[in-house]
């Protein structure tokens, strides 16, 4: 009855063990992943949007043409003025 009790328990440590590896494996593989998606360029940080005067469109302040502490998409826009 000793050895019985013996594999048994055996066993459920080796199926608890397995089960515990494979955890951890998925779990570094789903970080793995996720490291690559913001390696890849993905933006990490919102970033403020601001408004053509001329079309109003929104677009990333990185983006945007100032002149005359106005917004613009493109510089076109800028000289053509704010439309009415």
């Amino acid at each position: 009855m000793g050895k019985i009790l013996f594999w048994v328990l055996l066993i459920i440590g080796g199926l608890f063990l397995s089960r515990i590896l494979a955890h951890y494996a998925a779990r570094k593989r789903q970080d793995n992943e996720q490291a690559k998606r913001t390696a890849k360029g993905a933006p990490s940080i919102a970033e403020e949007m601001v408004v053509c005067q001329h079309c109003n469109i929104h677009l990333p302040r990185s983006e945007a043409v100032y002149d005359r502490e106005q917004t613009w998409c493109s510089k076109a826009h800028a000289k053509l003025g704010v439309r009415n």
